[in-house]
């Protein structure tokens, strides 16, 4: 008589991966695969290549000077060969927050105007506005500044808020119209329609039920976009933030018009500074001794260092940002 042969016990249902073998084999998918490492890999080659070369045109400045030296020295003066990139980097911080300060909440409110609270008529063209300040020129945003801005500066609102605010450092000073604050306001108009477009598509992808469960919870329709809709995006509202951040840094012909082109470091948003891309754009050309060409290529690494520091830190920012809090982690 025949034996019934062993059949395994049956267990748990098992996940069998699919082959890719041949897949991976395939000539085509290799040769695709070989070209997106390739392109990956030449951006890194770029950034790279532009850290050597700017580190070595500016190795004369470094090495006479000294980095320290060069970085927080105000004295800047070709003449006497006395270089120092502080009033600079002071001058392109300060405007860029000061654009940030007012452009975040304006962007913000267009973004929930477009896309939760704003009439479907007016909706087109409040966004047709937007995408036409992004396509302005910078040259055109610094005449404006020049005939419409810095006139309005000057008189009446420096004056109103020297009477108002005077009691503090950054409000203190004449109101001559040109400075850090004039280069921060044309700053803000000119990256606002970018934080604002990037706040628009994050605000989209909030799912409708967060909204409608707040709505049926008894929340207003304030409460529901302040409690639902804004919580949600606060990553990519960050991140649209310090992308504006960014291009506040290095912007250059319009605030070079409007922001006095003294390199002095002050503390009152009147007067008259100096920033990092300013100073190379009007300077390079007319350099003509090998220690001032080297000082401005330093000032180039520095404000790429800057980029660098910034777009590590908002990495690191949204990142925490997206993972929440500690006890509400999946």
């Amino acid at each position: 008589m025949r034996q019934p042969t062993d059949i395994p016990a049956a267990g748990p249902l098992q996940a069998v991966e699919p082959s890719i073998s041949g897949r991976s084999r395939n000539p085509g998918d290799r040769v695709w695969g070989g070209v997106l490492v390739a392109l990956g890999g030449l951006v890194l080659v770029v950034a790279g290549a532009i850290v050597l070369v700017l580190g070595d045109a500016a190795r004369p400045a470094y090495g006479q000077l000294g980095i320290l030296k060069f970085l927080t020295s105000s004295d800047w003066d070709p003449v006497a060969g006395s270089f120092g990139a502080l009033p600079f980097i002071y001058g392109t911080l300060v405007t860029s927050l000061v654009a940030i300060f007012f452009a975040v909440p304006i962007s913000i409110g267009l973004a929930l105007f477009l896309s939760e609270m704003g009439p479907a008529r007016l909706r087109p063209v409040v966004s047709f506005a937007i995408e036409t300040l992004a396509a302005i020129p910078s040259v055109v945003y610094g005449l404006w500044g020049l005939f419409v801005l810095v006139p309005l500066l000057r008189n009446p609102i420096e004056p109103m808020l020297g009477k108002a605010l005077g009691f503090l450092p950054m409000f203190k000073g004449p109101p001559i119209g040109l400075g850090y604050l004039a280069a921060g306001l044309i700053l803000a108009v000119m990256i606002l329609p970018t934080i604002a477009s990037v706040i628009i598509e994050v605000l989209k992808t909030v799912p409708p039920s967060l909204r409608e469960g707040a709505l049926a919870l008894g929340a207003t329709r304030w409460e529901a976009i302040r409690m639902a809709v804004l919580p949600y995006g606060r990553a990519g509202i960050i991140g649209a933030t310090l992308l504006g951040l960014g291009r506040a840094l290095g912007e250059t012909m319009a605030v070079t018009m409007v922001i006095g082109n003294s390199p002095e470091v002050h503390a009152s948003l009147f007067a008259p500074g100096y920033s990092l891309p300013a100073v190379i754009a009007n300077e390079f050309a007319e350099a003509t001794g090998d220690l001032h060409l080297a000082a401005l290529a330093g000032l180039g690494l520095v404000l790429f260092g800057i980029t660098i520091i910034l777009n590590v830190c908002a990495r690191l920012l949204v990142w925490k940002v997206a993972r929440g809090p500690v006890g509400v982690r999946a």
